[in-house]
């Protein structure tokens, strides 16, 4: 669903992502861990087509972000740090306008499904954004990208602020939306988090993916040990 091959960009002498490898199959979680500058964000900035690579390729669903962007962008849904909605309007009014921006009209029942996959509570789906935690943003977030029937979620840094129940919960979404088929690349901090996530982890270091490893093959505490090695090294 997610394809790169020897993704590289270039900010004037500044690598700031090498020869990148990178897939995520339909229904798969990849975190990618690092510090600050580790090229992350850059990853998915290029896959929303954002920003154009230096050398390389990637696709979305087969389709190019570099020679398609908005095509590819159909097939996309993104939720950043802090979830960019209209905090005049309520939870149920901003899911209807981004919707309504990707072509689809919902109705009330099918909003009300929407926020109840997304566990936001319909009282507060009529409540205005600007009354809301980062998690009920972040849950509208998932109910947008549910509505626009994406194949692939892209997350920079989402669990970033969260108190552990609100992330704990977030995770578990997450789960939900991979076991429907959509592939789901998270740029994060929270080796731990990333570990419960399951999937596959890749850890990046100035611009370079490092290592890689299965979840399922790896405890937290290794997880950490290996990430703390590379960082070190």
């Amino acid at each position: 669903m997610l394809y790169a091959s020897g993704l590289t960009k270039y900010y004037g002498d500044n690598c700031a992502l090498q020869a990148l490898d990178l897939e995520v199959a339909a229904g798969q979680i990849y975190c990618l861990l690092g510090a600050n500058g580790a090229g992350k964000t850059t990853t998915i900035n290029l896959f929303l087509g954002f920003i154009q690579p230096s050398k390389g390729e990637l696709y979305v669903d087969g389709v190019s972000p570099v020679l398609e962007s908005v095509t590819a962008r159909t097939r996309l849904a993104y939720i950043a740090e802090q979830v960019s909605l209209y905090p005049v309007l309520t939870g149920r009014e901003n899911l209807d306008y981004f919707t309504r921006l990707s072509g689809r009209a919902l109705n009330r029942t099918e909003s009300d499904e929407l926020f109840q996959c997304a566990r936001l509570n319909l009282s507060d789906a009529d409540r205005r954004v600007s009354e809301y935690s980062k998690g009920m943003r972040q849950k509208v977030g998932i109910a947008i990208a549910l509505a626009k029937n994406a194949k692939a979620l892209l997350l920079d840094e989402p669990l970033s602020g969260l108190d552990p129940h609100a992330a704990s919960e977030f995770c578990s979404q997450l789960k939900i939306l991979s076991d429907k088929g959509i592939a789901i690349l998270m740029a994060t901090h929270d080796i731990f988090r990333a570990r419960e996530l399951g999937g596959r982890i890749g850890i990046m270091k100035h611009g370079r993916l490092v290592d890689e490893r299965d979840a399922s093959n790896i405890t937290a505490v290794q997880l950490e040990q290996a990430y703390l090695a590379h960082m070190r090294s």
